[in-house]
């Protein structure tokens, strides 16, 4: 099966006028991804996140945060000197012992961060916009004269005047080349529209990349992502099962997903990511919704008796995408809104067979019994039901038996 086949292209964008995609993935699972509220990966659970993103074709993962702790440190460093294809980032405040920390673990990129907004300027850091951006530019310096690349991140940029955002991003272009500037909605509060327009607005006025990094406490960060990439951002920033503070981060499997949907960018190997969102629910003890969109477990699970049928033909009729493009499994439930054409075509599917005498029986046991447990019918259930209308139907006598399995 070629790749156009397991998902259905959004045709649409045909006709929508939108700058070529030219983008990078950077994960965060295990920085960002970390900071949710009561999670902590072990070294082991960190090696193995860190390589199987980069088996993906993840370009860039963010590892850690060196100066939180030596063991931290250790396993940012061990990260580092894996050899993985993808580049390796950390993050670090505008202060010369943090840049020092990132040295020493030899990654790649170091994300140097301040907030120039009038909120955190006020109650966080108690300074002035002027000292906080002396301090990022004499922290940037410092990295860059020991041959760092450098991304400078602007925390809370979505409450940021604009003309300050373009003002400290151009300046930090011009006087150190830094390779990244990045935006930070870090309290969620943009949409797809002000998010093109925030993007936008800093790509007519700097040379460098973009990053884009959004949280989702509106339910928009995966959305305002792709706004954020269809207007000029390089960078595009993700956690597994949309972890991370508060209400989450942007999603890696519903961006990498949609990247192959809505423009075509099928480099990624989406089949991994079922079995990694897996492995994140373990490490971190957090289960994904039944509905969370490409990995929830009601993602290829089918009831409705009308689409059951229509899927038994052709899958992509109720199916954005096929579950083997994810490495996912398609579940044909047998419930109250099964009709008799699904529940033939699942029983054919589970390798029985009953005669339409047999079939009207067993749909009208399966519909008393969903009623009165207010539940769907499992395929153990299914079986016994099937086994009871059998006995039931059995002729007598030497009367031909009229059915099969």
């Amino acid at each position: 099966m070629s790749e156009s086949e397991q998902y259905s292209r959004n045709t649409l964008m045909d006709f929508i006028d939108y700058r070529p995609l030219d983008i990078e993935i950077c994960d965060v699972t295990l920085r960002d991804g970390e900071q949710t509220p009561g999670v902590v990966f072990t070294k082991e659970q960190k090696l193995a996140v860190a390589s199987e993103l980069d088996s993906m074709g993840v370009e860039v993962i963010e590892a850690g945060f060196p100066v939180v702790s030596a063991c931290e440190k250790e396993i940012v460093k061990e990260i580092a000197n894996q050899g993985y294809d993808s580049r390796i980032c950390c993050l670090s405040r505008a202060v010369k012992g943090d840049v020092d920390a990132a040295l020493d673990c030899d990654v790649d990129i170091v994300s140097i961060f301040i907030a120039m907004s009038d909120m955190h300027l006020k109650y966080k850091y108690h300074r002035t916009l002027e000292d906080m951006l002396g301090c990022a530019k004499e922290a940037i310096e410092y990295a860059t004269d020991h041959g760092l690349n450098v991304r400078f991140a602007a925390e809370d940029a979505s409450r940021t005047p604009i003309d300050r955002l373009k003002q400290a991003f151009k300046e930090v272009e011009s006087e150190y080349k830094v390779q990244y500037v990045s935006l930070a909605d870090t309290i969620g509060i943009l949409n797809p529209t002000t998010t093109h327009y925030l993007v936008s607005e800093i790509f007519k006025s700097v040379n460098t990349s973009i990053c884009i990094h959004c949280h989702d406490d509106l339910g928009m960060a995966t959305a305002n992502t792709l706004a954020a990439a269809e207007a000029g951002a390089k960078q595009l920033h993700t956690t597994v099962n949309g972890i991370g503070e508060r209400a989450g981060n942007a999603s890696l499997e519903e961006v990498l997903v949609a990247l192959r949907v809505q423009y075509g960018i099928e480099r990624y190997d989406t089949k991994k990511l079922t079995a990694l969102s897996k492995t994140i629910s373990e490490y971190s003890n957090i289960t994904p919704s039944v509905n969370k969109a490409v990995v929830g477990q009601n993602t290829f699970t089918h009831e409705s008796g009308i689409h059951v049928a229509a899927i038994l033909e052709e899958p992509r009729t109720y199916e954005l995408f096929l579950p083997e493009m994810v490495g996912g499994k398609r579940n044909l439930v047998v419930g109250k809104h099964t009709g008799t054409k699904a529940l033939k075509g699942i029983i054919n599917s589970i390798g029985l067979c009953l005669e339409r005498e047999e079939l009207c029986a067993l749909i009208e046991k399966v519909k008393v019994c969903t009623e009165e447990k207010h539940k769907s019918i499992s395929r153990d259930q299914l079986e016994r039901l099937i086994t009871q209308v059998r006995q039931e139907q059995k002729p007598s006598g030497s009367e031909k038996e009229k059915f099969s399995i």
